[in-house]
């Protein structure tokens, strides 16, 4: 990979689009920054970071013939990617919360954030950013967030656990390039948060939903069956994890 590192920067996806756009970038070219004035999350929700102590970093990953109604699948894979790193690392309980948080006993211990590039009905690219929460100790109260620090007692390499994340990633995009999609889609649900378990939501409205989830679309949406038997889905942002 092509590692590129920096002290501090607004976001490194905001970095990689724009060295993209002025550079013929390799394929898992990695921009990692010690520090991001200006990190987000999924639909503009802000990431917080203490400065050198975690992972904030974007990876470029390319495609020659991703449909778009097909990119959920990168969303996917990427999640898996960085569950099975920290399964390694970690003896803790790791599970992906839909749409791709990672979740380490029921806190949250990464964020992902994917913007892709469209032309013609095809991905021709995305800018995967990942912030992992590594050896932080502290975080703020309203935050549900832990770290590899806090569930291990151990200090991290951070350069360690990155090259094991950018490997992880490469093997689980032979999945998406060879189209094995099936196989893709049973490990997302197997490793799912809440899977087919009887719980409470919460609607944009503030109403209170109980269900389970049974399965997500092709293109993402969360698909749950309510006590009355109904089945629904839901877009990212249009249910609440209570």
């Amino acid at each position: 990979m092509h590692l590129i590192k920096l002290n501090a920067t607004e976001s490194t996806n905001t970095f990689l689009k724009e060295y993209i756009r002025k550079n013929d970038a390799e394929n898992y070219t990695v921009v990692c920054a010690k520090e991001q004035t200006k990190g987000r999350g999924q639909y503009n929700a802000s990431w917080f970071s203490e400065g050198g102590k975690n992972l904030t970093f974007s990876v470029l990953l390319k495609f020659d013939s991703l449909f778009v109604k097909d990119q959920f699948y990168i969303s996917k894979i990427i999640s898996l990617a960085v569950k099975q790193v920290l399964v390694k690392f970690l003896p803790n309980k790791i599970t992906v919360k839909w749409p791709n948080d990672i979740l380490a006993d029921d806190k949250k211990i990464a964020g992902i954030l994917i913007e892709n590039g469209l032309k013609n009905g095809i991905v021709s690219h995305s800018i995967v950013g990942i912030g992992l929460n590594v050896n932080q100790e502290q975080f703020p109260k309203q935050i549900n967030a832990i770290s590899m620090k806090n569930l291990s007692c151990s200090h991290w390499d951070l350069d360690v656990v990155l090259a094991a994340i950018v490997d992880s990633i490469k093997s689980h995009m032979y999945f998406l390039e060879n189209r094995k999609l099936t196989e893709i889609d049973a490990e997302y649900l197997n490793e799912l948060y809440r899977f087919d378990q009887i719980s409470n939501y919460a609607d944009l409205n503030g109403n209170l939903i109980k269900g389970k989830i049974i399965g997500v679309s092709r293109i993402g949406k969360l698909q749950l069956e309510l006590e009355s038997k109904e089945r629904e889905e839901f877009e990212i942002k249009e249910l609440k994890f209570i």
